[in-house]
């Protein structure tokens, strides 16, 4: 089965489980429709589902495609790149422009530049925190489904190596959020009044992030 949008076919895949009660309909960043659904239903009852769903399937599709657009290519500090191989030896950004060599590991300048970026904004951010919270450690590394994540019990903020490709502003946020929950350990509405406090446009880049 497929699903035609924009003169494009998208590959409809369909599960049927037994421990399902209800159909589901998701569009993974590989691009193919998922219908999850029971053991029982007919071909014909997934082929009107999907053309009940049709604008939310697209609305799916263009936002799974932003998202792989928002990750593919160089990125630092919210400026995409074109990427110029070069016999230079490092890295060297030239406007719209960045030369480096086939070798370069590109990883480990990430983690140097986040290793002082994150630092500095940590620092910025706790002295501008309006609750007094313990002084929090910090450690980086790759996450594939968190943008930070808080041990309250050891006070260590993790936060991802993704955000030094992403403007400063979701870094910031993401440091409010993570210090907050040194204060409340839920995302109750306490939680989010205390976020808000400290950054009141958190909900612009919490929205904003889920397009990364």
């Amino acid at each position: 089965m497929q699903f035609t949008y924009n003169d494009k076919d998208y590959d409809i895949v369909i599960e049927k489980k037994r421990t399902n009660k209800n159909t589901y309909i998701r569009v993974k960043k590989d691009l193919k429709i998922y219908v999850t659904t029971t053991l029982f239903t007919s071909k014909w009852s997934i082929d009107k589902l999907i053309r009940a769903n049709y604008d939310k399937i697209c609305q799916m599709i263009d936002f799974q495609e932003k998202k792989i657009k928002n990750n593919t290519g160089f990125f630092y500090l919210g400026k995409k790149y074109v990427v110029v191989y070069s016999d230079n030896d490092g890295i060297e950004f030239r406007g719209d422009k960045v030369f480096l060599n086939h070798n370069f590991d590109i990883d480990k300048w990430y983690k140097k530049q986040a290793k002082s970026l994150f630092l500095e904004r940590l620092n910025y951010n706790y002295e501008k925190f309006n609750r007094n919270i313990p002084y929090p450690k910090l450690r980086i590394r790759k996450m594939t489904t968190r943008w930070g994540v808080c041990n309250i019990r050891t006070h260590i903020i993790t936060l991802n190596l993704e955000l030094i490709k992403r403007d400063i502003c979701y870094l910031d946020y993401v440091i409010n959020h993570e210090m907050s929950h040194l204060i409340y350990g839920d995302h109750s509405r306490a939680f989010w009044r205390l976020v808000e406090s400290n950054m009141p446009d958190y909900k612009k880049y919490r929205d904003e992030m889920k397009e990364f």
